[in-house]
């Protein structure tokens, strides 16, 4: 991981919500994009409160049109989160976002051009200390009035060098768009320099983040249904993060907004960009040595952990004993399985040797009692007392002697060493 960028920092947000920080030393910030209408108040507010839940730390929502920008007055009151009011055709919807008392404001370099218009917004932000983010979206920076400069445009694109063009229109209209909140003396900017196209999405944010010191909100657009659109974000967010680039993100998924937050919450965990808030849960992939319902058992325990614990336990099951007992090695609670049964290990202490059908109660119970003794102070995470040994395959989950009775397997003699 390379030394985060340092960025000039905005803060987002007021005393009733809270203030996220973005850029300078604060944590990178995850966002998400409300997927209703933003005039249907009661789906809204209903919408944001189940975002915040999941851990979003600021929620952007569309304004249209002007009832949308009329329905903030009644939704901003209701909630306990950042909102930004995403603007993109028209200056006055954002002066009346601003009016109704939104957090930040989003503009389209591609839609918002007249630099009159820009700055009534430019100056309405600087009054009441709200910050713009400035989006050069791949699918808005080539001009879409004017064919005769569109064909232009789109000629060097596809000439041959698709990112050497891209990187240069992106950046120029970034400058030229710029130059207006510079002449006002307005500096509260975030920039995103997004596409559909993940390489291009490093190479601009990479770019960008040699030529400007404001803080860059990362995210990937069009990136799909959540099958693909997963490797689509994550690869090129990753890259960026760990190369220190990157101060706030959106995962952008064609689903449930939820995923967003939560994928975007573990790819920060992973690179330990943020720390992490609930249960850590590793698993073992699939093979020809499970002797359990391993898919099922997961999903069971994720839910379950998910919906009962609150510290960063670090949690392993795993479907075997061949690798189990090296994979689940600094977890806080472990289980292997054997044939139908399961051995439970917390802080590398065998605690329980159970059938299939009480593994999960067993195991939530353990994290149960386990989550309590670090409350009290008793032990601490991540402090491993002993080594994990693998157990007998022979006996100790009640597989071994079964088979070796039906002479499918020799018992095997201990090994002696000779230490002469």
């Amino acid at each position: 991981m390379n030394e985060r960028r340092k960025t000039r920092q905005v803060r987002v947000g007021d005393d009733r919500v809270g203030v996220v920080p973005i850029g300078g030393d604060a944590p990178v910030s995850v966002q998400t994009m409300t997927s209703g209408y933003t005039h249907d108040v009661d789906a809204c507010v209903a919408e944001i409160h189940k975002l915040a839940a999941a851990g979003a730390d600021i929620v952007r929502v569309a304004v249209p049109e002007k009832k949308d920008t009329e329905a903030l007055a009644e939704i901003l009151p209701q909630v306990k989160v950042p909102i930004v009011a995403d603007v993109h055709f028209h200056f006055q919807r954002a002066l009346e976002a601003i009016e109704a008392g939104v957090h930040k404001i989003r503009l389209n370099p591609g839609n918002i051009q007249d630099r009159e218009q820009v700055g009534k917004v430019i100056d309405a932000c600087k009054e009441r200390g709200l910050p713009i983010r400035v989006g050069v979206n791949e699918g808005s920076i080539i001009e879409r009035r004017d064919k005769q400069k569109r064909m232009k445009e789109l000629g060097g694109v596809f000439s041959g060098a698709k990112h050497g063009h891209f990187l240069a229109i992106m950046i120029a209209k970034l400058e030229e768009y710029l130059e207006i909140f510079y002449e006002r003396d307005f500096y509260d900017v975030t920039i995103s320099a997004k596409s559909p196209d993940p390489t291009l999405v490093i190479d601009a944010y990479t770019e960008i983040s040699k030529r400007f010191d404001h803080p860059l909100h990362l995210g990937v657009t069009h990136a799909g249904p959540r099958e693909t659109g997963a490797i689509r974000s994550v690869a090129p967010l990753a890259h960026l993060l760990a190369s220190g680039i990157g101060d706030t993100i959106r995962i952008s998924y064609a689903n449930d907004p939820v995923f967003e937050v939560e994928d975007g919450l573990e790819l920060l965990y992973c690179l330990e960009l943020r720390e992490r808030k609930g249960v850590d849960l590793i698993a073992c992939p699939t093979c020809g040595r499970i002797q359990v319902d391993l898919f099922t058992l997961v999903q069971e325990v994720r839910e379950k952990l998910a919906a009962e614990i609150e510290l960063p336990i670090k949690v392993a099951v795993m479907g075997c004993i061949v690798n189990g007992p090296g994979e689940a090695e600094g977890a806080d609670v472990a289980i292997f399985a054997g044939d139908r049964r399961g051995i439970i290990y917390v802080q590398g202490q065998k605690v329980a040797n159970v059938p299939e059908e009480e593994i999960l109660d067993r195991l939530l119970e353990e994290c149960r009692k386990f989550e309590d003794r670090v409350r009290s102070g008793e032990v601490k995470l991540g402090e491993k007392v002993v080594e994990i040994l693998p157990p007998d395959p022979i006996g100790e989950l009640g597989s071994g002697f079964e088979k070796i009775a039906q002479g499918q397997v020799e018992k095997m003699t201990p090994l002696t060493i000779d230490k002469g």
